[in-house]
């Protein structure tokens, strides 16, 4: 025979259970609030200037445009090995793996070259100054989607302890 206090601890365990299925939320206070998406992607101040990305442009059809192609779109087997076991040039628009790293990353294999992650794109420390480098990261980041710049933007932001690298 099931008792009152029985059928009380039942009925709250399931009431508990309904509720914890509720939904996967995983902020409690989404619960009670508004939890529709938002319309665009969120607007993050970008690094660069306007004149930065203009100089990069330039600079980009000089020393990337025949590896990386005129729209940073890539080798489309980039992520095949070619005969000589090298990865080809990646897109840089926003498309590939670029977006995944630091600034301070990218502008390093900028420097040093793709030999030491498997590539084959030569080292620029020699051939570009390190302004000259940023601005043609800033022209490469400026084909990324807002969207892809504001997930970018807050791993550089992980990457750097919260503290933004100087910017020029």
């Amino acid at each position: 025979m099931v008792t009152q206090m029985t059928k009380l601890v039942l009925v709250l365990g399931a009431a508990l259970v309904l509720i914890a299925c509720e939904g996967e939320q995983t902020d409690p206070k989404a619960r009670w609030t508004d939890t529709a998406a938002p319309a665009s992607a969120p607007v993050v101040m970008r690094w660069y200037n306007p004149g930065q990305v203009e100089a990069g442009a330039a600079l980009y059809a000089q020393h990337c445009a025949s590896c990386h192609k005129s729209n940073a779109e890539g080798t489309p087997d980039w992520k095949t090995r070619d005969a000589n076991g090298k990865l080809p040039p990646p897109p840089l628009n926003g498309t590939a793996h670029a977006w995944h790293h630091p600034l301070d990353v990218l502008r390093t294999v900028v420097k040093r070259g793709g030999a030491p992650v498997g590539g084959s794109m030569p080292a620029f420390d020699e051939k570009l100054a390190p302004q000259e480098i940023d601005a043609i990261l800033a022209w490469v980041q400026s084909h990324w989607s807002d969207k892809i710049y504001a997930i970018w933007h807050e791993r550089d932001l992980a990457a750097s302890g919260g503290l933004q690298a100087t910017r020029k």
